[in-house]
């Protein structure tokens, strides 16, 4: 579960730096009693900022979420005020 929710921060980071450079992130982690919650949020890219046009195998998204359904949830959405949004609850069964 920690590689996991590692893995979702460090892809959600990876698309905004390669989609929206320079735009403001937000990375919230919650952790209940028997889940833990991953939201990172991204702004649009700054001004003039731009794609950083980096290699990309168009996997990231789909990998992640294919990791994540094996045990929990993920959810990944374009916000109404232009950036992207990537939450994933992951169930914690370590006690």
């Amino acid at each position: 579960m920690e590689q996991t929710a590692y893995r979702v921060v460090q892809e959600a980071l990876t698309n905004v730096h390669k989609h929206a450079a320079g735009a403001e992130i937000r990375v919230r982690l919650a952790h209940r009693e028997s889940e833990v919650a991953v939201l990172v949020e991204n702004g649009p890219a700054a001004e003039g900022g731009s794609d950083a046009r980096l290699p990309s195998g168009g996997n990231g998204l789909v990998g992640m979420r294919e990791r994540v359904t094996a045990l929990g949830a993920v959810s990944c959405s374009a916000r109404r005020t232009r950036g992207f949004r990537v939450s994933a609850v992951l169930p914690d069964r370590s006690g």
